[in-house]
């Protein structure tokens, strides 16, 4: 079963974050949609945070766990949110499972094949040797000679824990991700539809979403709302939450 936090009394809201994240990612506004009514429902998805670890990692068994998750919670109509890596197991979940979602949030991220671009972030994870007990300023000074951006890299780094004292160790599996690298990136499959209300937010800066690439999401979710969120990048919900927050709050209660 999928770790998870759940919050609040209402209508259950599922969220699920992107690849290499954790339901912790999500604390802060999680606790918004709690204020403004709904049960929310962030988790860990397989191989990421306190879930589960597996050598099997596709968005068909993230989707099954998904389902898995609502059956066990008796969650029979939710609304449902993932952001980027999540956002695809959210369109894989509601195009397959649309009985049990009503509405549809996706973030940054859309149906369509994506070329792998997460190289040099695992490289840099996979040259920390934790064997050598390192602190957590040498994971960090390895990390940064891959990714000198400092926001990416307490991000990826949010993810160390104290395995037992003395020995620090990634929650994620990296092992399933170096040995399914590319399965991130698999487009949905193209007869898949979902028509309830769907809303895809972009970053302004960020070109996962590109403006020719509606044709194709409208061919999935052809009851589309598209909103842009001006000067965010791929992490556009900490970039900017007080917008991310507002726009989506009024979808869900529209």
């Amino acid at each position: 079963m999928l770790y998870s936090k759940i919050e609040g009394e209402g209508k259950p809201f599922v969220i699920m974050h992107g690849f290499l994240g954790m339901s912790d990612n999500w604390k802060t506004l999680a606790g918004q949609y709690v204020e403004a009514g709904f049960q929310v429902h962030i988790l860990d998805l397989r191989n990421h945070g306190r879930s589960f670890h597996s050598s099997e990692w596709s968005y068909e068994a993230m989707v099954q766990d998904v389902y898995e998750y609502c059956k066990e919670n008796n969650l029979t109509r939710i609304d449902i949110l993932g952001h980027s890596m999540g956002g695809k197991v959210a369109m894989l979940f509601a195009t397959t499972h649309p009985e049990i979602v009503d509405k549809l949030i996706v973030a940054d991220i859309g149906p369509r094949f994506y070329k792998q671009h997460h190289q040099e972030i695992l490289a840099g994870l996979n040259a920390v040797d934790f064997s050598v007990k390192p602190s957590r300023n040498d994971v960090e000074e390895i990390v940064s000679q891959y990714v000198p951006d400092f926001g990416t890299r307490q991000f990826l780094l949010k993810n160390l824990y104290w395995k037992e004292p003395g020995q620090l160790a990634f929650r994620f599996n990296l092992e399933a991700f170096n040995n399914n690298l590319d399965a991130i990136g698999k487009p949905l499959a193209d007869d898949l539809v979902f028509n309830n209300p769907t809303l895809f937010i972009r970053g302004g800066n960020s070109g996962y979403i590109q403006d020719e690439d509606l044709d194709g999401i409208r061919k999935h979710f052809p009851n589309l709302k598209l909103e842009t969120i001006p000067n965010a990048g791929h992490w556009l919900h900490a970039e900017n939450p007080k917008m991310f927050f507002e726009l989506t709050t009024e979808f869900l209660k529209e």
